[in-house]
């Protein structure tokens, strides 16, 4: 039996939508998302990049490589946003009807003046963001000259604005579920704000929490990007999918940060800290390597509810709940095999109360952003 999840929350193919006669959304549509999600990935592997170099090496300028690659990711990101709203735009002064399929729905932006897709209207403002904060961080490096900490008040603003644009390349590929393009750079786009979601988090690691803001921040956005993404595509292996994308993602970095990092010292003739040991790489170690426990559980609990017709209400927090429960038990576990010390019973106790609030309130917002994306005001105007 399937439970009366919200319209279009159920667990089937998705159907086929009205065509959209102006045929260039066809093409540029999936090339435009794409690119945006190419940025986004860019600026991860310039972040990742970036925080091993101050590991293994120390402090930096505002111009090295590992900065231009983020830079250049955002630069990407937000270039084919605005060519995105440009040819909205252009468009609808045409008399042309702009699809949904094209980056979400068409918004009014300055009173009309421009028609902006509001995936790509998000994907560019957090660009545009970025680009500002850029340049307080050339003036903050001029003041005070090396950089040695990621919390600086520039780096938030640079940390959130990149986050924003992660978010607009979801919405983008959101917009297009009803395609196999859309879906798969939903579930390759939503790993890549999961593992950007600990330094974001970070903002907040002055405050007297019993737990670490980017382990909290970890374990929220996981769960609720998680949900979010099973609901957007109506499946429940979609779960499983997005954390093997993850893996995939964590694998990679593993690899990749502290290699550039060694390699860009290298080529510059600066040495490698002398007290380095065999630790993890830093930001691939914060992403959960246990994911998919947490999407079996999620998914699990969709399909249990359908069949026993559980209240639409209910299924998505209780999807939350225990998926986040299971994410944030595994992050001690996580961190004992990396550093050789197993948790205490204590640390597991509050890591439970964690995870089971920060997954309720996840898959309670999850559900509401889901039905947001899937409203007929939103939903793809074409097919593959």
């Amino acid at each position: 039996m399937t439970t009366a999840l919200p319209d279009g929350i159920a667990d089937r193919a998705p159907q086929p939508s009205p065509a959209v006669s102006a045929a260039q959304n066809r093409r540029t549509a999936p090339l435009a998302a794409h690119l945006v999600l190419a940025g986004t990935l860019t600026s991860l592997l310039g972040i990742s990049w970036d925080i091993q170099w101050h590991t293994d090496v120390g402090p930096d300028t505002f111009f090295t490589l590992s900065h231009l690659m983020l830079y250049s990711g955002s630069a990407v990101a937000g270039v084919t946003s605005l060519a995105m709203v440009l040819l909205a735009t252009a468009a609808q002064r045409a008399g042309h009807p702009v699809g949904d399929i094209a980056g979400g729905t068409p918004v009014r932006v300055f009173g009309g003046t421009f028609r902006a897709p509001l995936g790509h209207l998000i994907a560019g403002t957090g660009a545009a963001l970025f680009l500002l904060f850029g340049l307080l961080d050339l003036w903050w490096h001029s003041l005070y000259g090396f950089d040695a900490v990621l919390d600086s008040p520039p780096h938030i603003g640079l940390f959130v604005s990149i986050s924003i644009t992660m978010a607009g390349s979801i919405i983008v590929f959101a917009a297009a579920r009803d395609t196999g393009w859309g879906r798969v750079g939903l579930i390759l786009s939503i790993p890549v704000l999961i593992t950007f979601s600990p330094i974001t988090a970070n903002a907040f690691s002055a405050l007297p929490l019993p737990v670490e803001p980017d382990v909290i921040g970890t374990v929220f956005f996981a769960t609720l990007l998680l949900v979010m993404g099973t609901l957007i595509v109506g499946r429940s292996r979609t779960a499983l999918a997005i954390a093997a994308a993850l893996g995939a993602v964590q694998a990679f970095l593993w690899w990749f940060s502290p290699w550039a990092a060694r390699v860009y010292a290298d080529s510059v003739g600066l040495p490698l800290r002398d007290n380095l040991g065999d630790d993890a790489p830093e930001m691939p170690a914060e992403i959960p390597m246990f994911a998919l426990l947490g999407a079996g559980v999620i998914a699990a609990l969709l399909v249990l509810g359908r069949r026993r017709g559980w209240s639409a209400r209910i299924v998505p927090q209780l999807m939350g709940a225990a998926g986040g429960t299971v994410t944030a038990l595994s992050m001690p576990v996580q961190l004992a095999l990396l550093e050789g010390s197993g948790p205490s019973a204590a640390d597991l106790l509050t890591m439970a109360v964690v995870g089971l609030a920060a997954g309720a309130l996840a898959g309670y917002l999850a559900a509401r952003f889901a039905v947001l994306l899937r409203e007929p005001s939103t939903a793809p105007a074409t097919k593959d």
